[in-house]
Parts: C-alpha cells; structure tokens; sequence
C-alpha cells in the first residue's frame, strides 16, 4: 500500500511506519528542490546588489503542498494516487514566490532564472499581461531542477511565481477570501477585489514609469 493510501485511510496498520518513512523522504526531495531555487534566486539578488545597487527581489516565500491538498488534487484530476503518480502529473508540489518591487524587475529576473543551463522551463503563464477575470496577476513558471542525493540525482518540479508587492498583497486577500466560508455579498466583494486588481494594475505601471525616470536622470 502507498503512503498516500495510508493517509486516506488511516485504519491500515500494515507496514505503516515504514511506509510513511518512505513518503517523508519522498516529500524531503521536493523540500530540497525548494532550497536550489530559492539559493539561485538569493545569488542573482545578491549579485545585482551589487551591479545595480539595489535589490529587486524584495521577499521570497515558499511552501510544500500537505499530503491531503496533494490527494485531493489527484482524485479531483482523476489520477492514480501514489508517489509516481504525483511525480509524473503534478507540477505544484513544490512552490516558490518572488516578490519583486517592479514589473520589469519580475521579467528581466524570470530571464536571468531561466538562461541558467541547469533551469529546464516546462511551462510559462502570464497573467500580467493575460489577467484571470478575477483580476488575478503574477507570473508563473514551471521549471524541472536536478537535485542531487547521496545515491541519486533526481529532476524535480518546482512552480514559481513571480509578482510585485501589491499583486502578492490583493492575492494573499483573494486567497483568503476563497477559503472563507459563510461570508454575506460575495458578488459585491468580488467586484470590489475586482476594481481594486485594476487600481493595483495601475499604480504599478506608475511606478514603473515613475523608477525609469529616475533611473534615466
């Protein structure tokens, strides 16, 4: 029995402990994957600190999806759930977000990633300049990583998104709001997250617009 079946049915006891070593080694890996991007990030801002005095990358966040979001994604997408299964068809097991002070920053730090000859790019949506109709904008990235192991070298998924501070603020809200149950006029307040995607969306081509002068000058 698979780990995962272990944790949609706790009941079984055979081999437990073993199994579930198993799976904790599994999820290790993508842990470890998270750690090379996010150093790889650390050294192009480190780098252009230096270059360009100053630091584009403000923050950067991550995270590994629970065991349970990990099922409820494959049954939701009717795929088998087991180790291979989440190696073979889900690209969002391990996640790392860039937060970045500007839009040209997050396309020129995307470009810096992804020339690196160890970064292979599987997919690539832009929702900066092909906003969700929620008003939703970031970029993502799903990159594969080689990790290596005391016995192994294993290619990893890593999903990366890269947005401004203001586009991580509206989305922590969105998020938030999502996962809130119960809440009276959610047309209104979508509507409201909606004008304020737009405003954000704005002020951040203003201070585009505005950091060039400046940087011309």
């Amino acid at each position: 029995m698979e780990p995962l079946e272990i944790i949609k049915n706790p009941q079984s006891k055979e081999n437990i402990i073993e199994q579930l070593q198993d799976f904790k080694k599994f999820m290790m890996m993508y842990s470890c994957a998270i750690k090379e991007v996010r150093t790889k990030f650390e050294v192009l801002n480190d780098e252009l600190s230096v270059s360009s005095n100053r630091n584009p990358i403000q923050m950067i966040k991550s995270r590994i999806k629970s065991p349970i979001s990990i099922i409820e994604k494959l049954e939701r997408k009717e795929y088998e759930v087991s180790m291979h299964s989440i190696l073979t068809n889900l690209n969002d097991v391990a996640g790392v977000r860039i937060i970045c002070s500007f839009i040209n920053d997050i396309y020129d730090i995307a470009d810096m990633f992804s020339s690196q000859d160890d970064i292979t790019v599987l997919k690539i949506k832009d929702y900066i300049k092909n906003p969700k109709p929620n008003g939703y904008r970031s970029y993502h990235m799903i990159v594969e990583i080689p990790v290596f192991f005391a016995e192994c070298k294993k290619d990893l998924k890593v999903e990366v998104q890269l947005r401004t501070i203001a586009m991580d603020f509206w989305a922590s809200l969105e998020h938030s709001m999502k996962y809130k149950k119960d809440i009276e006029n959610t047309e209104q307040i979508m509507k409201e997250l909606k004008s304020c995607a737009d405003l954000i969306a704005k002020t951040d081509l203003h201070m585009q617009n505005i950091n060039n002068k400046i940087a011309m000058a």
